[in-house]
């Protein structure tokens, strides 16, 4: 019994990565296809409905959702090398400017914009990836400075820093943090996301998690 339960053991810590890894890809994947499937799908019968001795294949549902999956894969990287040329970009203007005649729509596009921009850039004199006190003195949390506010009332510096949640990075708190208990780290956000994906399975050995510690 008791090998039985190493074994178990030792299965189950085999397969839960490969596990966790498939249940990501069947969402990413799920989401993806989801995007093309309302065009694919009235696409794909109007072929079979053509020649179904040739083209039935084509029904099976696992076949239109590739199609749909590689159909939005393919959007996304001409949308990606659109924008680097001028026209791409100018299209991208004129796309931010309607938008920015819908409130809501506008509060939503230009706050995840200006995020994104902010994060591949450093602010000034402040490391991006730092590490703060969060939830309790005794136990801290990676985070993105975002912005460097000042105190009306002291004029202290203080700092936006945004720690986002594991695994999905997308959702995470706002804390308005001193200067002085921001812990720097020489990571690089694309590290720091690795991170707090992985759950922190993927760091490197050693962190400044001592206030004062040399980044």
């Amino acid at each position: 019994m008791g090998k039985l339960q190493r074994y178990f053991l030792t299965g189950l810590l085999t397969l839960l990565p490969i596990w966790l890894v498939w249940v990501v890809f069947k969402f990413v994947f799920a989401a993806l296809s989801g995007l093309s499937q309302p065009l694919i799908g009235p696409l794909v019968s109007g072929i079979v409905a053509s020649d179904p001795a040739m083209f039935g294949w084509l029904s099976a549902s696992w076949v239109q959702t590739a199609i749909a999956l590689f159909v939005t894969v393919a959007f996304i990287v001409g949308v990606g090398a659109l924008a680097r040329r001028v026209v791409g970009q100018t299209l991208l203007r004129w796309f931010e400017a309607v938008i920015a005649r819908i409130p809501l729509a506008k509060t939503v596009y230009g706050s995840a914009r200006q995020l994104l921009d902010l994060l591949q850039t450093k602010p000034d004199g402040v490391q991006r990836v730092v590490l703060i006190d969060f939830p309790h003195s005794e136990m801290k949390s990676v985070g993105f400075v975002t912005r460097v506010l000042r105190d009306e009332t002291t004029g202290a510096e203080l700092a936006a820093v945004y720690v986002p949640t594991t695994p999905n990075p997308t959702s995470g708190y706002l804390e308005i943090v001193p200067m002085d208990k921001l812990i720097p780290t020489d990571w690089t956000v694309d590290q720091a996301m690795t991170f707090i994906i992985s759950g922190g399975a993927v760091s490197p050995e050693r962190i400044p998690f001592s206030r004062g510690a040399p980044a």
